[in-house]
């Protein structure tokens, strides 16, 4: 089987999500959440850092925790960079949970297992990559780089030049950041019943 084969077996979705997908979705589902509502922001970010430190514990580091300062200062961050894509930070995050508006805390969580599942995915497909890509054969990158735009093309948005795989060849990282960002959008792996 030639690299290019490897890799495509590799990053079709369904071994994404028995990879990445599944055990982060199990993580999220196995934590015991008491109260869909938090009564002070305090409570929200022991809550959330608890949260991050279980679903790292359990799909991450294999039973490593963070202290809980870093745990709640690292949640707060991913759950503000979601709400900022809503045009909303942290204020507004602690809103929903405090009031249990827009999903509450179920919600904030999904968003840091989210946040979790997304990070793991660019760490596995750049894994891939760095596995099968000898890093000092210019023409077999560009060959791999073309192939894997061609076979994945419905994943990777529009703003990536599919025209020059060259450009991707040297550093593929803002190719496989694109690629995730846009399994985020059509794959059925990132979607929440």
């Amino acid at each position: 089987m030639t690299a290019i084969q490897q890799i495509m077996d590799a990053l079709e979705e369904r071994s994404i999500a028995r990879n990445i997908g599944i055990p982060h979705d199990e993580a999220r589902m196995r934590y015991p959440l008491s109260s869909n509502t938090v009564g002070s922001f305090e409570a929200f970010a022991s809550v959330t850092g608890d949260y991050l430190n279980h679903h790292t514990a359990t799909c991450i580091t294999n039973g490593g925790r963070m202290s809980a300062g870093q745990a709640q200062g690292r949640a707060k961050e991913m759950i503000e960079r979601e709400y900022r894509r809503n045009n909303g930070d942290i204020v507004s995050a602690y809103n929903d949970a405090h009031d249990g508006t827009n999903g509450g805390m179920r919600k904030i969580l999904d968003i840091i297992a989210d946040a979790c599942k997304t990070e793991a995915v660019q760490h596995y497909v750049r894994s891939i990559f760095d596995s099968y890509v000898a890093p000092n054969s210019w023409e077999d990158k560009v060959e791999i780089i073309r192939q894997f735009m061609r076979h994945f093309d419905a994943s990777i948005p529009s703003n990536v030049r599919r025209d020059q795989p060259e450009r991707y060849a040297q550093n593929y990282r803002d190719l496989i950041d694109a690629f995730v960002q846009g399994l985020r959008q059509t794959s059925s792996m990132f979607r929440r019943l």
